[in-house]
């Protein structure tokens, strides 16, 4: 608590007794030290109290030109046919993209209080542009409404080829997908609770990683035997071979894949977030 009273003072201080307070020069020499303190309080003040409102809370990213940096484990991706990541930025309808280097993109994308919010679209590399981001939407089951389908379809109607790929090995949760000519040709998920898509033919890339999804637990009828299939889980290594085999697998992605160059960070539109579908009256 602070107060703006004055008050008259109550004691002496020893060596000044007797000496003329009222020459201007000697009472302003005198007063510096009061001074200091007092403008040293308000800075405090300010810094403590009205600074962080104040403050810009915008962030801001670097937009120095970088080489490609590596990413996948723990995250979702679409691998995009196209030198030009303006054009993916505006099939996926993104109002408020920013340019943005590698480094930022990606470090953005990992940030424990960045990640839930934003998304990072790629320079390009190698012929391809990524999209990246927790917040992509995912194969989620019959309760929820696809929200992943669509955005696949509207981005294969305007490039040749379009694959999704998700790897979060901490809830068992692992998909892919591949889209040619704005067709679906292969699509693949799986959570904790089972086989979430399964769409097309094993491609001959799945074939080669040895994914076996599935596995016979013994001759159905027999006594004792629980018959059936049991569903196996593919690993997050396998998810990132794979996605190497259909166009480049992220987690390699060194300074020497391509010449320094922006991409663009965006927030992910609210449209994406999971929601259940509603039951019927």
């Amino acid at each position: 608590m602070f107060s703006t009273e004055s008050r008259p003072p109550t004691c002496h201080h020893p060596g000044l007794i007797g000496k003329d307070f009222n020459q201007p020069v000697g009472l302003a020499i005198r007063l510096i030290p009061f001074i200091a303190i007092t403008i040293a309080l308000t800075v405090a003040i300010i810094a403590v109290f009205i600074a962080p409102r104040l403050a810009d809370r915008r962030v801001v990213f670097e937009v120095a030109p970088d080489t490609p940096k590596a990413f996948g484990y723990n995250m979702a991706w679409i691998a995009i046919r196209t030198k030009d990541p303006r054009l993916v930025v505006e099939a996926l309808q993104l109002c408020d993209a920013e340019p943005a280097n590698w480094n930022s993109g990606i470090g953005t994308i990992y940030s424990p209080a960045l990640s839930d919010t934003y998304i990072f679209v790629s320079p390009p590399i190698k012929g391809w542009t990524f999209v990246a981001g927790v917040p992509l939407p995912l194969p989620v089951g019959r309760s929820f409404i696809d929200k992943l389908t669509p955005l696949l379809a509207r981005l294969a109607s305007a490039f040749p080829h379009v694959q999704y790929f998700a790897g979060f090995p901490i809830i068992d949760f692992f998909a892919w997908a591949k889209l040619d000519s704005g067709r679906m040709v292969r699509a693949f998920a799986i959570g904790d609770e089972g086989v979430i898509w399964d769409r097309g033919r094993l491609t001959a890339e799945e074939r080669a990683l040895g994914l076996k999804l599935f596995d016979l637990r013994g001759i159905k009828g027999r006594k004792g035997d629980a018959g059936g299939a049991i569903i196996l889980h593919p690993t997050e290594q396998q998810v990132l071979q794979l996605a190497g085999g259909w166009s480049l697998d992220p987690s390699l992605f060194a300074t020497k894949d391509g010449e320094p160059n922006l991409g663009f960070i965006a927030r992910a539109p609210s449209s994406w977030r999971a929601e259940r579908l509603r039951k019927a009256a």
